[in-house]
């Protein structure tokens, strides 16, 4: 039997493509400044640290509206929420095209972070009501996908179309693509009428309740929240970093790399991305339906991030683009904590849950983004030289990354943390 406001599957096609159209140009708009970053550097005379804020500032953004994004999500629903919001970041792509210096690209990378802040969680939110679970897992991957395919389009075609129209009538394109998704979303996206209690969901309806008159305070003090905050902040958090920032220049002050070869090796990144997403999104209700969960999954997983990342240090000069897409590809298990925390919580929760380990996981971005930018001009001033600093910036990055798995690990044993639900 259909649980009560499950959507046809022509409606949840629909439901899904128009989400992705706005999902896709957010994460254009989030990784394009790896490929303007030569660019921007050299037009505005940026050091590392200033490029970590400016791509920072994105993140910072989006982590401040998250809190809110939550209890509006879980209130007015998904369609509501993304149109508000999305027309934040029409403005948002406006005043970064005029600005005429930092504080101008930095203001205008705050409001397109904010505006963008629901393309992802409010179909997620909506997902959890009217996808099965095995469904969200799919859903939830090839959103991903989707927004992989988005970085790709910041890649090569961004760089390819700078000589010929310059990168600020490139911002003013998106944010007319901006207002097309809005109509798209406003046109095809069903109301929120009021949460119904489904039965795979782990809280009873009074825990329900209860959750909506405090707000985030079951969010924040649940186990498994608490278990996975550490691998979305560093781990999750530090692979997007890595994808919409340092991979590029790393690629070019350590392995070499002229401009357009680390635009074709971001290029390479992001499509293997693409097709790492894909793949979870086939093969993640097969691997439900065995038992494989999101915990078995990450554990076995994640080491391989770090064996990876481990080399990338080692190596130097010698890992290029195809060392940071493995890096990346690595690191995608922890993709699957995002959906598994939206079914650890009851539907009337779902928006908050996911909106407050968004927000780790971008709060993460900001961290690591600047907190590298930071580090890299730490060790050159102490006299390294750039292929040393970036090597001991990324050092400092894996230690962190090690002890989120750590602790992943061992909160889960010492406090006997309950497998999420699966099919």
């Amino acid at each position: 039997m259909t649980a009560p406001g499950v959507l046809p599957r022509r409606a949840a096609v629909i439901v899904f493509l128009a989400f992705a159209f706005a999902y896709f140009l957010s994460a254009l708009v989030r990784a394009v400044t790896a490929t303007l970053a030569p660019t921007l550097s050299q037009e505005f005379s940026l050091h590392a640290s200033d490029l970590g804020l400016l791509a920072g500032g994105y993140f910072l953004g989006f982590a401040a509206t998250q809190l809110p994004l939550g209890t509006w999500l879980d209130r007015h629903g998904p369609k509501k929420v993304a149109l508000g919001f999305l027309g934040v970041a029409v403005v948002g792509s406006l005043v970064f095209s005029v600005a005429t210096g930092f504080s101008g690209l930095l203001a205008g990378r705050v409001l397109c972070g904010a505006g963008v802040s629901a393309c992802l969680m409010a179909p997620l939110t909506g997902y959890r009501r009217w996808f099965e679970p095995t469904l969200q897992m799919r859903a939830n991957s090839w959103m991903l996908m989707t927004g992989s395919l988005g970085m790709v389009a910041s890649t090569l075609p961004v760089q390819w179309a700078l000589p010929l129209v310059g990168w600020r009538p490139l911002f003013w394109v998106l944010a007319a693509l901006i207002a097309v998704s809005m109509v798209v979303i406003a046109v095809w996206v069903p109301a929120w009428g009021a949460a119904t209690p489904r039965a795979d969901g782990p809280v009873s309806p009074a825990g329900a309740t209860e959750g909506a008159q405090h707000g985030y305070a079951m969010v924040w003090r649940h186990p498994y929240f608490q278990r996975l905050a550490p691998l979305g902040f560093f781990v999750y958090g530090g692979m997007v970093a890595m994808q919409t920032l340092w991979a590029g220049p790393w690629m070019q002050r350590v392995a070499g790399y002229t401009p357009l070869e680390a635009a074709t090796g971001l290029f390479w990144i992001n499509v293997s991305m693409l097709c790492t997403f894909w793949t979870w999104g086939m093969l993640n209700p097969w691997l439900l339906r065995k038992g494989l969960g999101a915990d078995r999954l990450m554990a076995a997983g994640l080491p391989l991030c770090l064996v990876v990342l481990l080399g990338t240090i080692v190596a130097g000069p010698r890992a290029g683009g195809g060392a940071w897409a493995l890096f990346c590809m690595s690191c995608t298990f922890v993709s699957l904590s995002q959906p598994a925390v939206a079914m650890a919580f009851p539907q009337a929760l779902a928006g908050r849950a996911l909106s407050a380990y968004n927000l780790v996981i971008f709060a993460g971005v900001f961290v690591v983004q600047w907190g590298i930018g930071l580090a890299v001009d730490a060790f050159a001033a102490a006299g390294l030289s750039a292929v040393q600093s970036f090597q001991a910036a990324m050092a400092v990055y894996l230690a962190c990354n090690a002890g989120a798995y750590a602790w992943f690990l061992l909160r889960g044993r010492r406090h006997n943390v309950l497998q999420t639900t699966a099919p």
